[in-house]
């Protein structure tokens, strides 16, 4: 069947605003049981085992994603897979939470009565309060919803947004109870472009270049040697090993226009005697916001007013954290 653009965007609209209203009215229904819930998983000795079947079973993979990349160890259980010998991930100590929307399918009705037998407590996120799974559980968390964001009411699609965002509250909570830092979340993702930006520093890229450097009396033929030689269109000033300033390849662009007879200038007469510059220490990713909001290509980086080395905007592109 086809559609108009204005229809296709129209059902995209309907689409995300059912899913709203959901997620809206969520809100007004947390309740005791949402604190009783998260209280239970920090008082915990042991992991968070989330469960569910069908499309609560993705739902409870991404929790276990979440939960466990913001401190809070968590272990994925299929609940079909859990009567074939699957139960024997649960420990002592664990608590389990327990996806369903519907809350009376067949295996939930064969798997809750396993899970109590063990004593763990069991947190039900289910769209049916009274549902066999919700009567079972220790705490409930309402996810019900008025009706899917399908045409046809069937295919989960607000229920499923609706428990995804639930999980979400559970592990901020669980991450704002302990004190959950930007460090803490780099030890749990140290690859990709989203590690580098929470640990990668400044004197990692240092390497890239060597300590390219004249001092405040150096002729304008060795400064424009050095910027040649430093491959980051940059050199650095020095007096007596102090830092006195920076000239990049644009200063040496301005002079060419602004003085004619430019050969006995001095390092001193072309450099810009307030360089942007960033501690050794300090994060990329603070490099990078310094580079942004002046519009410019390079950095001096500094320990003691001593400069190290120049970083470029290229090293960050090259390292993936922009």
């Amino acid at each position: 069947m086809s559609r108009t653009d204005e229809e296709i965007i129209s059902l995209a609209r309907n689409t995300l605003m059912i899913e709203a209203d959901s997620l809206t009215k969520a809100i007004e229904k947390l309740n005791a049981q949402f604190i009783f819930a998260t209280k239970a998983i920090i008082q915990s000795k042991g992991r968070v085992i989330v469960t569910g079947i069908g499309k609560s079973a993705i739902i409870a993979q991404k929790m276990v994603a979440t939960f466990n990349s913001t401190g809070t160890p968590a272990i994925y259980m299929h609940a079909a897979d859990a009567i074939h010998g699957d139960l024997g991930i649960i420990q002592l100590n664990d608590i389990i939470i327990c996806l369903s929307h519907s809350g009376n399918t067949p295996e939930i009705k064969v798997l809750v009565p396993l899970l109590k037998r063990g004593q763990n407590q069991l947190i039900a996120i289910t769209g049916n309060i009274n549902s066999f799974l919700a009567q079972q559980a220790d705490f409930v968390l309402d996810a019900s919803i008025q009706k899917e964001a399908c045409p046809n009411n069937l295919a989960p699609t607000a229920s499923t947004t609706l428990q995804l965002a639930l999980g979400d509250a559970l592990a901020v909570c669980l991450l704002d109870y302990k004190d959950f830092k930007a460090e803490d979340f780099a030890k749990y993702h140290p690859g990709g472009a989203l590690g580098k930006k929470l640990y990668l520093r400044v004197n990692d890229l240092l390497t890239k270049h060597p300590l390219i450097q004249v001092d405040i009396q150096d002729s304008v033929t060795k400064v424009i040697t050095e910027i040649t030689r430093s491959r980051v269109g940059a050199v650095i000033v020095n007096d007596k090993e102090q830092l006195r300033g920076f000239i990049t390849d644009g200063d040496i662009r301005r002079m060419l226009q602004e003085h004619n007879n430019f050969m006995d200038l001095t390092a001193a007469e072309i450099m810009n005697p307030n360089p942007k510059s960033i501690e050794n220490g300090a994060l990329a990713i603070d490099a990078l916001e310094i580079l942004k909001q002046f519009k410019i290509a390079q950095l001096v980086v500094t320990e003691k007013h001593q400069a190290l080395g120049i970083i470029h905007i290229q090293d960050l592109i090259e390292e993936g954290i922009i």
